[in-house]
């Protein structure tokens, strides 16, 4: 019997530049190819590739261009250069990580949807970004044999907005890094050093994108300095995506700019030891899909500070103090909470140890190798 083919999008693994759809990508395709010997996979990225993403024997890739590093560049990927090889190869299966599919081949295609915040803020994409996902993701999902989304939200979210089918859907959440681990308070005093001038701090983690709300982040942090005096800093770990004039205008603003340390993006060895030494994670986007650093911060014992809106409730569970991301007035209330209620954040740090041991990267991989065999029975 022959071997099946399984052709995946590859283009979001990316060296040291992994966001919340690369992990995704990269956590599941690593176990998947362990773990089916007998599949070919044949991994296409936008531009060379490193070798560590060649998990096992039975990956091979290939460079399709153009490399898609504008907006416009999308629809020569998907349907010129993608298509090309799916007609030549014709496999058992297309996996998409990234959600957009090519809507010109004739194969069974897979998608894995993290969320659609371009169809509910489409200004906080560059502008033909916007556009082409705005025009061929719901196509996409019309395309679909099947459909992985991170979150019952954004499941919900595909129904209502695309009329997806919810029978095609299935819900596959992410996993936890097990290298994140709390630390004792001589580490965490080690880390605050090298970070913070000695001093706690909340932390955020995450790109810089407009939805994650770091203006309004930044704003309640000075107002809640305005109030406490306190010596506490704001660290925000990540690299910039888009939208960051706003920030540097409310920094501009802000009389205690000083206390707030940008990393950039930092190493995984760099980012675990940032969240362990964390006074507490302050997570407020407008707008997720999942929120992979509510993870973090659980399997590292540090409280959360979380959004009230989206998929957040649904990840965090009973593991987060709850505000409004609109509310600035709500976000700086909950640092002053966080920091003279000892009594809470023990609570939320135990709810967190029990909500955490719901999640795991094995699982993750599983489910969605279900689902893609799911699919492949469906020819």
């Amino acid at each position: 019997m022959k071997a099946p083919t399984i052709v995946v999008n590859a283009r979001m693994l990316l060296k040291n530049r992994l966001d919340g759809t690369g992990w995704f990508a990269y956590q599941t395709l690593r176990r998947i190819t362990s773990d089916h010997p007998d599949v070919r996979f044949l991994f296409l990225f936008d531009r060379p590739y490193d070798p560590e993403f060649l998990f096992q024997d039975n990956v091979t890739a290939r460079v399709v261009y153009p490399p898609v590093r504008h907006g416009l560049l999308y629809y020569p990927w998907y349907e010129i250069g993608v298509k090309r090889v799916l007609d030549a190869v014709q496999p058992d299966l297309f996996l998409s990580p990234d959600g957009i599919l090519s809507l010109g081949a004739n194969c069974i295609q897979l998608a894995i949807v993290h969320d659609i915040n371009f169809h509910h803020y489409p200004k906080d994409l560059p502008f033909w970004t916007s556009r082409y996902f705005n025009r061929f993701y719901p196509k996409s999902v019309r395309k679909a044999t099947r459909i992985v989304t991170v979150s019952q939200y954004t499941k919900h979210d595909l129904m209502q907005t695309y009329g997806a089918d919810e029978h095609k859907i299935d819900v596959v959440y992410n996993g936890i890094q097990e290298q994140f681990a709390p630390a004792d308070e001589q580490e965490k005093e080690n880390i605050r050093r090298t970070y913070a001038d000695g001093q706690a701090y909340f932390l955020f983690v995450g790109s810089l994108h407009p939805r994650k709300n770091i203006p309004r982040l930044l704003t309640a942090f000075q107002m809640f300095k305005e109030e406490t005096k306190s010596p506490m800093k704001l660290i925000i770990a990540g690299s910039l995506f888009w939208g960051g004039k706003d920030i540097q205008k409310i920094l501009r603003q802000l009389s205690y700019r000083a206390d707030i340390l940008f990393t950039g993006r930092v190493g995984n060895d760099e980012l675990y030891r940032l969240m362990a030494g964390a006074f507490c994670l302050a997570y407020v986007p407008y707008f997720e899909g999942f929120g992979i650093p509510l993870l973090e911060a659980m399997q590292s014992d540090v409280p959360i500070i979380s959004a009230n809106t989206t998929s957040l409730p649904e990840v965090a569970g009973d593991a987060a103090l709850y505000v409004d991301p609109f509310r600035v007035e709500e976000i700086k209330n909950a640092m002053i909470t966080m920091t003279t209620n000892a009594t809470l954040r023990h609570t939320l740090i135990e709810h967190g140890r029990k909500r955490r041991k719901h999640f795991s990267w094995d699982s993750t991989a599983d489910k969605l190798w279900a689902s893609i065999t799911l699919a492949m029975t469906e020819k």
